[in-house]
Protein backbone atom coordinates (compact mmCIF):
# COMPACT_ATOMS: atom_id res chain seq x y z
CA UNK A 1 0.00 0.00 0.00
CA UNK A 2 1.68 3.31 -0.93
CA UNK A 3 0.91 6.76 0.87
CA UNK A 4 1.41 10.00 0.54
CA UNK A 5 1.87 12.17 4.36
CA UNK A 6 1.16 15.58 4.58
CA UNK A 7 4.11 16.68 6.99
CA UNK A 8 2.56 20.25 8.09
CA UNK A 9 -1.05 19.49 8.46
CA UNK A 10 -0.09 15.26 9.99
CA UNK A 11 -2.77 13.69 8.09
CA UNK A 12 -2.43 11.50 5.55
CA UNK A 13 -3.76 11.98 2.01
CA UNK A 14 -6.43 10.50 -0.27
CA UNK A 15 -4.17 9.83 -2.65
CA UNK A 16 -3.21 6.32 -2.56
CA UNK A 17 -2.33 3.43 -4.57
CA UNK A 18 -3.27 -0.02 -3.36
CA UNK A 19 -1.32 -3.03 -2.25
CA UNK A 20 1.33 -3.68 -4.91
CA UNK A 21 5.20 -2.56 -6.37
CA UNK A 22 5.77 0.50 -6.77
CA UNK A 23 8.49 0.45 -9.25
CA UNK A 24 9.17 4.31 -9.81
CA UNK A 25 8.10 7.08 -7.95
CA UNK A 26 9.38 11.16 -8.64
CA UNK A 27 7.86 14.56 -7.28
CA UNK A 28 7.01 17.12 -9.99
CA UNK A 29 8.89 20.13 -9.27
CA UNK A 30 6.14 21.91 -8.09
CA UNK A 31 5.01 19.53 -5.67
CA UNK A 32 1.66 19.59 -6.83
CA UNK A 33 2.04 15.85 -8.55
CA UNK A 34 3.79 12.80 -8.93
CA UNK A 35 5.34 10.39 -11.90
CA UNK A 36 5.20 6.94 -10.80
CA UNK A 37 5.02 3.41 -12.25
CA UNK A 38 2.73 0.99 -10.15
CA UNK A 39 2.12 -2.71 -10.42
CA UNK A 40 -1.17 -4.41 -8.80
CA UNK A 41 -0.67 -6.93 -6.21
CA UNK A 42 -1.53 -10.15 -7.85
CA UNK A 43 -0.85 -8.58 -11.31
CA UNK A 44 1.37 -8.30 -13.66
CA UNK A 45 -0.67 -5.84 -16.36
CA UNK A 46 -0.10 -2.80 -18.25
CA UNK A 47 0.14 -0.91 -15.23
CA UNK A 48 3.95 -2.28 -14.68
CA UNK A 49 4.62 -1.10 -18.28
CA UNK A 50 3.91 2.23 -17.70
CA UNK A 51 4.58 5.60 -16.16
CA UNK A 52 1.56 7.86 -15.57
CA UNK A 53 1.43 12.20 -13.80
CA UNK A 54 -0.70 12.25 -11.02
CA UNK A 55 -2.08 15.14 -9.60
CA UNK A 56 -2.67 15.59 -6.06
CA UNK A 57 -6.27 15.07 -5.10
CA UNK A 58 -7.36 14.21 -7.87
CA UNK A 59 -8.91 11.37 -9.10
CA UNK A 60 -6.05 8.03 -10.16
CA UNK A 61 -8.70 7.78 -13.39
CA UNK A 62 -8.01 10.95 -14.84
CA UNK A 63 -3.85 10.47 -14.67
CA UNK A 64 -1.71 11.51 -17.76
CA UNK A 65 -0.43 8.56 -19.38
CA UNK A 66 3.42 9.83 -19.44
CA UNK A 67 5.26 6.92 -21.59
CA UNK A 68 4.47 2.88 -22.30
CA UNK A 69 6.66 -0.15 -23.29
CA UNK A 70 3.62 -2.35 -24.44
CA UNK A 71 1.22 -5.00 -22.83
CA UNK A 72 4.17 -7.64 -22.90
CA UNK A 73 4.61 -8.84 -19.59
CA UNK A 74 8.38 -9.69 -20.49
CA UNK A 75 8.85 -5.92 -19.75
CA UNK A 76 9.44 -4.09 -16.72
CA UNK A 77 9.75 0.01 -16.67
CA UNK A 78 11.53 1.99 -14.20
CA UNK A 79 11.82 5.93 -13.62
CA UNK A 80 15.35 8.12 -13.59
CA UNK A 81 14.28 11.51 -11.81
CA UNK A 82 16.39 14.12 -12.69
CA UNK A 83 16.40 18.03 -12.60
CA UNK A 84 14.19 19.41 -15.38
CA UNK A 85 13.60 15.74 -17.16
CA UNK A 86 12.66 12.09 -16.21
CA UNK A 87 14.51 9.16 -17.81
CA UNK A 88 12.75 5.86 -18.29
CA UNK A 89 14.51 2.38 -18.22
CA UNK A 90 13.11 -0.28 -19.69
CA UNK A 91 13.77 -3.88 -18.72
CA UNK A 92 13.21 -7.13 -21.59
CA UNK A 93 13.06 -10.01 -19.74
CA UNK A 94 13.77 -12.66 -22.80
CA UNK A 95 16.45 -15.15 -23.93
CA UNK A 96 18.74 -12.96 -23.02
CA UNK A 97 17.75 -9.50 -20.92
CA UNK A 98 18.60 -6.37 -22.28
CA UNK A 99 16.91 -2.79 -21.59
CA UNK A 100 16.62 0.69 -23.45
CA UNK A 101 16.99 4.24 -21.82
CA UNK A 102 14.97 6.99 -22.96
CA UNK A 103 15.28 10.72 -21.95
CA UNK A 104 11.90 12.93 -21.54
CA UNK A 105 11.76 16.47 -20.70
CA UNK A 106 9.17 17.49 -17.96
CA UNK A 107 5.99 18.40 -19.37
CA UNK A 108 6.98 18.16 -23.27
CA UNK A 109 4.68 17.11 -26.22
CA UNK A 110 7.08 15.18 -27.61
CA UNK A 111 7.89 11.58 -26.49
CA UNK A 112 10.52 10.49 -24.88
CA UNK A 113 13.41 9.80 -27.03
CA UNK A 114 15.80 6.59 -27.04
CA UNK A 115 19.31 6.97 -25.93
CA UNK A 116 20.39 3.27 -25.18
CA UNK A 117 18.77 0.53 -27.29
CA UNK A 118 19.17 -3.04 -26.56
CA UNK A 119 21.81 -2.91 -24.25
CA UNK A 120 22.88 -5.85 -23.14
CA UNK A 121 25.42 -5.23 -20.21
CA UNK A 122 24.44 -3.17 -17.10
CA UNK A 123 23.14 0.33 -16.97
CA UNK A 124 22.28 2.21 -14.47
CA UNK A 125 22.05 6.12 -14.97
CA UNK A 126 21.67 8.98 -13.08
CA UNK A 127 20.70 12.41 -14.43
CA UNK A 128 23.10 15.39 -12.78
CA UNK A 129 23.07 19.04 -14.01
CA UNK A 130 22.27 18.15 -17.65
CA UNK A 131 24.55 15.65 -17.94
CA UNK A 132 23.96 11.63 -17.60
CA UNK A 133 25.86 9.72 -16.01
CA UNK A 134 26.04 5.95 -15.62
CA UNK A 135 27.19 2.33 -13.88
CA UNK A 136 27.89 0.50 -16.08
CA UNK A 137 30.37 -3.02 -17.30
CA UNK A 138 30.05 -2.39 -21.09
CA UNK A 139 33.56 -3.34 -22.20
CA UNK A 140 34.61 -3.22 -18.10
CA UNK A 141 34.34 -6.52 -16.23
CA UNK A 142 34.88 -4.85 -12.91
CA UNK A 143 32.34 -2.19 -14.10
CA UNK A 144 33.04 1.86 -14.51
CA UNK A 145 31.46 5.29 -14.56
CA UNK A 146 31.00 7.14 -17.48
CA UNK A 147 29.72 9.71 -19.32
CA UNK A 148 26.49 9.29 -21.61
CA UNK A 149 26.03 11.57 -25.11
CA UNK A 150 23.62 11.08 -26.80
CA UNK A 151 23.26 10.82 -30.97
CA UNK A 152 19.99 11.13 -32.92
CA UNK A 153 19.64 8.14 -34.72
CA UNK A 154 22.87 6.34 -33.13
CA UNK A 155 24.37 4.91 -30.21
CA UNK A 156 25.63 7.15 -27.39
CA UNK A 157 28.65 7.84 -26.96
CA UNK A 158 30.37 6.35 -23.62
CA UNK A 159 33.21 8.38 -21.91
CA UNK A 160 35.24 7.30 -19.44
CA UNK A 161 34.99 9.63 -15.64
CA UNK A 162 35.70 6.94 -13.63
CA UNK A 163 37.47 3.52 -15.02
CA UNK A 164 37.68 0.82 -14.40
CA UNK A 165 39.97 -1.20 -11.55
CA UNK A 166 40.95 -4.20 -10.55
CA UNK A 167 38.36 -4.38 -7.53
CA UNK A 168 35.25 -4.25 -8.86
CA UNK A 169 32.54 -1.71 -8.12
CA UNK A 170 29.72 -2.43 -5.57
CA UNK A 171 27.87 1.14 -5.77
CA UNK A 172 28.58 5.00 -5.85
CA UNK A 173 26.60 7.98 -5.05
CA UNK A 174 26.87 11.46 -6.32
CA UNK A 175 26.64 14.81 -4.00
CA UNK A 176 27.08 18.50 -5.61
CA UNK A 177 31.06 18.08 -5.79
CA UNK A 178 31.86 14.56 -5.15
CA UNK A 179 31.35 11.09 -6.48
CA UNK A 180 32.19 8.28 -4.09
CA UNK A 181 32.70 4.39 -5.52
CA UNK A 182 32.87 1.55 -3.43
CA UNK A 183 34.70 -1.32 -4.19
CA UNK A 184 34.69 -5.04 -3.09
CA UNK A 185 37.30 -7.72 -3.43
CA UNK A 186 36.92 -10.53 -1.34
CA UNK A 187 34.36 -9.72 1.09
CA UNK A 188 36.80 -6.61 1.86
CA UNK A 189 35.70 -2.91 1.15
CA UNK A 190 37.05 0.46 0.63
CA UNK A 191 35.21 3.66 -0.49
CA UNK A 192 37.41 6.03 -3.04
CA UNK A 193 36.31 9.40 -3.82
CA UNK A 194 36.45 12.12 -6.78
CA UNK A 195 35.61 15.06 -8.04
CA UNK A 196 32.87 15.27 -10.44
CA UNK A 197 35.03 14.91 -13.68
CA UNK A 198 36.59 12.28 -12.04
CA UNK A 199 39.47 12.97 -10.15
CA UNK A 200 40.93 11.19 -7.33
CA UNK A 201 39.97 13.14 -4.08
CA UNK A 202 40.83 10.03 -0.89
CA UNK A 203 38.99 8.13 0.66
CA UNK A 204 36.49 7.42 2.82
CA UNK A 205 37.35 4.91 6.16
CA UNK A 206 35.92 1.27 6.47
CA UNK A 207 36.44 -0.43 9.05
CA UNK A 208 37.79 -4.02 8.71
CA UNK A 209 35.24 -6.90 8.73
CA UNK A 210 32.76 -4.15 7.85
CA UNK A 211 29.46 -2.90 5.05
CA UNK A 212 29.27 0.12 4.15
CA UNK A 213 26.20 1.55 1.89
CA UNK A 214 26.17 4.95 0.24
CA UNK A 215 22.49 5.41 0.56
CA UNK A 216 21.83 9.09 -0.45
CA UNK A 217 23.49 11.42 -1.88
CA UNK A 218 21.93 14.75 -3.54
CA UNK A 219 23.15 17.42 -6.14
CA UNK A 220 22.38 20.30 -4.01
CA UNK A 221 24.08 19.31 -1.57
CA UNK A 222 27.65 18.35 -0.22
CA UNK A 223 26.62 15.71 2.47
CA UNK A 224 26.21 12.24 2.12
CA UNK A 225 24.69 9.81 3.85
CA UNK A 226 25.87 6.41 4.78
CA UNK A 227 24.94 3.39 6.48
CA UNK A 228 27.18 1.52 8.14
CA UNK A 229 26.75 -2.47 9.51
CA UNK A 230 28.84 -6.11 10.52
CA UNK A 231 28.23 -9.06 11.62
CA UNK A 232 27.71 -7.88 15.48
CA UNK A 233 27.65 -4.10 15.14
CA UNK A 234 23.56 -3.21 13.80
CA UNK A 235 22.98 -0.63 11.17
CA UNK A 236 24.38 2.92 11.76
CA UNK A 237 23.18 5.61 9.74
CA UNK A 238 25.88 8.54 9.59
CA UNK A 239 26.07 11.68 7.80
CA UNK A 240 29.38 12.12 6.16
CA UNK A 241 30.58 15.72 5.26
CA UNK A 242 33.70 16.42 3.15
CA UNK A 243 34.05 19.65 4.97
CA UNK A 244 35.27 17.71 8.33
CA UNK A 245 35.96 15.16 6.99
CA UNK A 246 33.76 13.07 9.50
CA UNK A 247 31.28 11.30 9.64
CA UNK A 248 28.11 11.99 12.20
CA UNK A 249 25.84 9.39 13.54
CA UNK A 250 22.59 10.05 13.11
CA UNK A 251 20.81 7.07 14.27
CA UNK A 252 21.36 3.38 14.76
CA UNK A 253 19.17 0.26 14.92
CA UNK A 254 18.16 -0.07 18.85
CA UNK A 255 19.12 -4.00 19.25
CA UNK A 256 19.64 -4.96 22.06
CA UNK A 257 22.80 -7.15 21.20
CA UNK A 258 25.91 -6.95 23.19
CA UNK A 259 28.46 -6.22 20.40
CA UNK A 260 31.56 -6.87 23.10
CA UNK A 261 33.15 -10.65 23.20
CA UNK A 262 33.11 -11.49 19.91
CA UNK A 263 35.93 -12.71 17.69
CA UNK A 264 35.63 -12.27 13.55
CA UNK A 265 38.77 -13.85 11.27
CA UNK A 266 38.52 -15.23 7.27
CA UNK A 267 39.70 -18.46 6.61
CA UNK A 268 40.09 -19.79 2.82
CA UNK A 269 39.71 -23.43 1.94
CA UNK A 270 39.92 -25.14 -1.33
CA UNK A 271 37.00 -25.68 -4.13
CA UNK A 272 36.80 -29.44 -6.14
CA UNK A 273 38.37 -27.59 -8.82
CA UNK A 274 41.28 -26.22 -6.53
CA UNK A 275 39.87 -22.51 -6.39
CA UNK A 276 40.55 -20.48 -3.08
CA UNK A 277 37.54 -19.53 -1.80
CA UNK A 278 37.71 -17.34 1.57
CA UNK A 279 34.91 -17.74 4.67
CA UNK A 280 34.13 -15.49 7.41
CA UNK A 281 33.78 -17.56 10.99
CA UNK A 282 32.07 -15.43 13.55
CA UNK A 283 31.25 -15.97 16.94
CA UNK A 284 31.90 -15.66 20.75
CA UNK A 285 35.36 -15.63 21.83
CA UNK A 286 35.29 -19.55 23.72
CA UNK A 287 33.53 -20.70 20.10
CA UNK A 288 37.74 -20.10 18.52
CA UNK A 289 39.05 -22.07 21.28
CA UNK A 290 36.72 -25.45 22.15
CA UNK A 291 36.61 -28.53 20.01
CA UNK A 292 33.38 -29.38 17.26
CA UNK A 293 30.08 -26.71 18.02
CA UNK A 294 27.13 -25.81 16.70
CA UNK A 295 28.06 -23.96 13.80
CA UNK A 296 25.07 -22.08 11.37
CA UNK A 297 26.07 -21.36 7.53
CA UNK A 298 24.54 -19.58 5.04
CA UNK A 299 25.68 -18.01 1.08
CA UNK A 300 24.13 -16.72 -2.08
CA UNK A 301 26.15 -17.41 -4.97
CA UNK A 302 23.78 -15.71 -7.71
CA UNK A 303 23.19 -13.02 -9.84
CA UNK A 304 26.43 -11.44 -9.05
CA UNK A 305 25.42 -10.45 -5.35
CA UNK A 306 28.63 -10.30 -3.01
CA UNK A 307 28.25 -11.61 0.46
CA UNK A 308 29.42 -8.80 3.00
CA UNK A 309 29.60 -8.36 6.38
CA UNK A 310 25.73 -7.82 7.60
CA UNK A 311 24.00 -7.70 11.12
CA UNK A 312 21.09 -10.23 11.29
CA UNK A 313 19.03 -10.32 14.54
CA UNK A 314 18.59 -14.19 13.27
CA UNK A 315 22.05 -15.32 13.37
CA UNK A 316 22.85 -12.97 16.30
CA UNK A 317 20.59 -15.04 18.38
CA UNK A 318 21.93 -17.88 17.52
CA UNK A 319 25.28 -16.74 18.08
CA UNK A 320 24.25 -15.77 21.88
CA UNK A 321 23.49 -19.19 22.29
CA UNK A 322 27.36 -20.16 21.26
CA UNK A 323 26.72 -21.30 17.56
CA UNK A 324 29.60 -20.29 14.82
CA UNK A 325 28.29 -18.44 11.75
CA UNK A 326 29.96 -19.26 8.50
CA UNK A 327 29.80 -17.59 5.37
CA UNK A 328 31.64 -18.65 2.22
CA UNK A 329 32.07 -16.11 -0.54
CA UNK A 330 31.61 -18.79 -3.02
CA UNK A 331 31.34 -18.58 -6.95
CA UNK A 332 28.00 -16.57 -8.50
CA UNK A 333 28.90 -13.54 -6.32
CA UNK A 334 31.06 -10.68 -8.15
CA UNK A 335 33.68 -10.52 -4.81
CA UNK A 336 36.17 -11.49 -7.34
CA UNK A 337 34.61 -9.40 -10.77
CA UNK A 338 32.24 -10.76 -13.49
CA UNK A 339 34.67 -14.03 -14.05
CA UNK A 340 33.38 -15.01 -10.00
CA UNK A 341 29.69 -14.38 -11.22
CA UNK A 342 30.40 -16.46 -14.80
CA UNK A 343 31.90 -19.14 -13.09
CA UNK A 344 28.55 -20.15 -11.59
CA UNK A 345 25.85 -18.45 -13.70
CA UNK A 346 22.95 -20.57 -16.06
CA UNK A 347 24.50 -24.42 -16.54
CA UNK A 348 27.12 -23.72 -14.20
CA UNK A 349 25.28 -23.31 -11.06
CA UNK A 350 26.40 -26.74 -9.73
CA UNK A 351 29.68 -24.40 -9.45
CA UNK A 352 28.16 -22.77 -6.42
CA UNK A 353 26.53 -25.68 -5.11
CA UNK A 354 29.91 -27.55 -5.03
CA UNK A 355 31.48 -24.55 -3.31
CA UNK A 356 29.04 -24.05 -0.98
CA UNK A 357 29.15 -28.26 0.13
CA UNK A 358 32.84 -27.98 -0.16
CA UNK A 359 32.51 -25.49 2.42
CA UNK A 360 30.37 -26.97 4.54
CA UNK A 361 33.23 -30.41 4.45
CA UNK A 362 35.95 -28.02 4.98
CA UNK A 363 34.35 -27.02 8.43
CA UNK A 364 33.66 -30.86 9.08
CA UNK A 365 37.16 -31.52 8.08
CA UNK A 366 39.31 -29.16 10.19
CA UNK A 367 37.02 -29.98 13.52
CA UNK A 368 34.71 -26.57 13.15
CA UNK A 369 31.55 -28.75 13.50
CA UNK A 370 30.18 -32.13 12.48
CA UNK A 371 27.51 -33.27 10.44
CA UNK A 372 24.72 -33.21 13.26
CA UNK A 373 25.91 -29.61 14.70
CA UNK A 374 25.83 -28.07 11.33
CA UNK A 375 22.66 -25.70 10.10
CA UNK A 376 22.06 -23.97 6.86
CA UNK A 377 19.85 -21.46 5.71
CA UNK A 378 18.78 -19.02 3.03
CA UNK A 379 16.20 -17.45 1.13
CA UNK A 380 15.28 -16.84 -2.62
CA UNK A 381 18.13 -17.52 -4.71
CA UNK A 382 19.77 -18.77 -1.07
CA UNK A 383 16.96 -20.90 -0.83
CA UNK A 384 17.75 -22.66 -4.32
CA UNK A 385 21.15 -23.19 -2.77
CA UNK A 386 19.89 -24.27 0.67
CA UNK A 387 17.40 -26.60 -1.14
CA UNK A 388 20.16 -27.93 -3.44
CA UNK A 389 22.64 -28.67 -0.66
CA UNK A 390 19.92 -30.91 1.46
CA UNK A 391 18.72 -32.80 -2.04
CA UNK A 392 22.61 -33.59 -2.96
CA UNK A 393 24.17 -34.34 0.37
CA UNK A 394 21.67 -34.69 2.92
CA UNK A 395 24.32 -36.78 5.12
CA UNK A 396 26.39 -33.20 5.85
CA UNK A 397 23.09 -31.29 8.12
CA UNK A 398 21.47 -31.95 10.68
CA UNK A 399 18.66 -28.85 10.02
CA UNK A 400 17.66 -26.40 7.00
CA UNK A 401 15.57 -23.10 6.96
CA UNK A 402 15.09 -22.55 3.52
CA UNK A 403 13.29 -19.19 3.38
CA UNK A 404 10.76 -18.27 -0.41
CA UNK A 405 13.04 -20.55 -2.19
CA UNK A 406 12.69 -20.99 -6.16
CA UNK A 407 12.82 -25.35 -5.85
CA UNK A 408 11.23 -26.87 -9.54
CA UNK A 409 13.72 -25.15 -11.45
CA UNK A 410 12.41 -27.17 -15.03
CA UNK A 411 8.64 -25.05 -14.42
CA UNK A 412 10.25 -21.90 -12.46
CA UNK A 413 9.72 -19.23 -15.55
CA UNK A 414 6.10 -20.46 -16.32
CA UNK A 415 5.23 -18.02 -13.00
CA UNK A 416 4.93 -14.87 -11.82
CA UNK A 417 7.59 -12.47 -12.50
CA UNK A 418 10.25 -15.40 -12.63
CA UNK A 419 10.80 -15.37 -16.15
CA UNK A 420 12.79 -12.54 -15.46
CA UNK A 421 15.40 -14.54 -13.82
CA UNK A 422 15.94 -16.49 -17.27
CA UNK A 423 19.51 -14.62 -18.12
CA UNK A 424 20.84 -16.08 -14.80
CA UNK A 425 18.97 -19.42 -14.58
CA UNK A 426 18.27 -20.56 -17.96
CA UNK A 427 15.16 -22.23 -18.86
CA UNK A 428 14.09 -26.00 -19.23
CA UNK A 429 13.44 -24.89 -23.22
CA UNK A 430 16.60 -24.80 -23.68
CA UNK A 431 18.53 -28.68 -24.28
CA UNK A 432 21.96 -27.26 -22.75
CA UNK A 433 20.30 -25.26 -19.59
CA UNK A 434 17.63 -28.36 -19.22
CA UNK A 435 20.00 -31.00 -18.79
CA UNK A 436 21.82 -28.78 -16.47
CA UNK A 437 18.46 -27.56 -14.47
CA UNK A 438 17.32 -31.56 -14.35
CA UNK A 439 21.12 -32.31 -12.62
CA UNK A 440 20.31 -29.77 -9.64
CA UNK A 441 16.85 -29.01 -9.40
CA UNK A 442 16.32 -29.78 -5.52
CA UNK A 443 12.30 -31.15 -6.00
CA UNK A 444 13.85 -33.48 -8.88
CA UNK A 445 16.54 -34.58 -6.69
CA UNK A 446 15.01 -35.94 -3.96
CA UNK A 447 14.66 -39.28 -3.86
CA UNK A 448 13.16 -42.34 -1.96
CA UNK A 449 14.23 -44.01 1.34
CA UNK A 450 16.57 -41.16 2.14
CA UNK A 451 17.25 -39.56 5.20
CA UNK A 452 17.18 -36.02 5.23
CA UNK A 453 17.79 -33.22 7.18
CA UNK A 454 14.97 -31.26 9.70
CA UNK A 455 14.10 -29.51 7.00
CA UNK A 456 11.95 -25.92 7.85
CA UNK A 457 10.41 -24.33 4.39
CA UNK A 458 8.89 -20.57 4.50
CA UNK A 459 6.22 -19.25 1.92
CA UNK A 460 3.50 -17.24 1.50
CA UNK A 461 0.56 -16.68 -0.99
CA UNK A 462 1.72 -12.92 -2.03
CA UNK A 463 5.20 -14.05 -3.32
CA UNK A 464 5.61 -13.06 -6.87
CA UNK A 465 8.88 -13.54 -7.27
CA UNK A 466 9.42 -16.98 -6.54
CA UNK A 467 5.70 -18.92 -6.58
CA UNK A 468 4.39 -20.58 -3.38
CA UNK A 469 4.27 -23.74 -5.33
CA UNK A 470 7.74 -24.20 -4.94
CA UNK A 471 7.41 -24.40 -1.12
CA UNK A 472 4.46 -26.54 -1.17
CA UNK A 473 5.14 -29.47 -3.44
CA UNK A 474 8.80 -29.47 -2.22
CA UNK A 475 7.31 -29.94 1.49
CA UNK A 476 5.18 -32.95 0.14
CA UNK A 477 7.91 -34.59 -1.24
CA UNK A 478 10.24 -34.61 1.38
CA UNK A 479 7.29 -35.81 3.91
CA UNK A 480 6.43 -38.58 1.32
CA UNK A 481 10.10 -39.88 1.19
CA UNK A 482 11.74 -39.33 4.16
CA UNK A 483 13.03 -42.31 6.44
CA UNK A 484 14.43 -40.33 9.25
CA UNK A 485 12.77 -39.10 12.18
CA UNK A 486 13.44 -35.52 11.30
CA UNK A 487 10.64 -32.74 11.10
CA UNK A 488 10.24 -31.36 7.94
CA UNK A 489 7.45 -28.63 8.00
CA UNK A 490 5.88 -25.60 6.10
CA UNK A 491 5.72 -22.19 7.88
CA UNK A 492 2.94 -20.84 5.39
CA UNK A 493 0.89 -17.39 5.46
CA UNK A 494 -1.19 -16.07 3.40
CA UNK A 495 -0.10 -12.44 3.05
CA UNK A 496 3.91 -13.41 3.06
CA UNK A 497 5.71 -11.89 0.06
CA UNK A 498 8.93 -11.86 -0.83
CA UNK A 499 10.20 -8.90 0.79
CA UNK A 500 9.44 -8.45 4.82
CA UNK A 501 6.01 -6.60 4.26
CA UNK A 502 4.32 -8.72 7.17
CA UNK A 503 3.05 -6.65 10.32
CA UNK A 504 6.18 -6.42 12.75
CA UNK A 505 4.50 -8.19 15.46
CA UNK A 506 4.10 -11.68 12.81
CA UNK A 507 7.65 -10.57 11.60
CA UNK A 508 9.06 -11.24 15.05
CA UNK A 509 6.39 -14.38 15.81
CA UNK A 510 8.12 -16.29 12.38
CA UNK A 511 11.29 -15.36 13.72
CA UNK A 512 11.06 -16.81 16.85
CA UNK A 513 10.31 -19.74 15.36
CA UNK A 514 12.81 -20.44 13.41
CA UNK A 515 14.98 -19.75 15.98
CA UNK A 516 13.37 -22.28 17.99
CA UNK A 517 13.31 -24.43 15.39
CA UNK A 518 17.46 -24.48 15.03
CA UNK A 519 17.87 -24.37 18.75
CA UNK A 520 16.07 -27.85 19.62
CA UNK A 521 18.02 -29.32 16.34
CA UNK A 522 21.18 -27.77 17.59
CA UNK A 523 21.28 -28.37 21.14
CA UNK A 524 21.20 -24.89 21.62
CA UNK A 525 20.01 -23.35 24.94
CA UNK A 526 16.37 -22.23 24.23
Amino acid sequence: MFELFDIEKRENLPDSLPRGYLRGFFFAPDLRGFYYVHEASGSLGSCSSAAYHHVLGASFAHDRKIFGCGENDTHRLGIVPGQGRLGFLVFHFCERTYLDFYLWPLDSTSPPAIVVKKATYKFGPLLLNGRVLAFTDREAPNSKIVEVHPREGQDPDFVDVIPTSDWPIGGWAVTSNRIYVSYTLGGAAEIKVFDLMGKTLGELPVGKYETVRMIAGSAESEELLIERESFTMPTQLSRYSPQSGESQLCTSTPIPFDRHGYRKTQVWFAANDGTRIPMFLVGREEVFTKGPQATLMTSYGGFGVSMTPQFSVFVSSLMERGCLFALPNIRGGSEFGMSWHNAAKRKNRQVAIDDFLAAAEWLIEVGWTKPKELAIFGGSNSGLLVGAAITQRPELFRAAVCMVPMLDMLRYHLFDSAHAWVDEFGTADDAEDFSALAGYSPYHQVKDGIAYPATMIVSGDADQNCNPLHARKMIARLQAVNVSANPIFLDYSRFRGHSPVLPLSERIEALTDRVAFLCDQLALPA
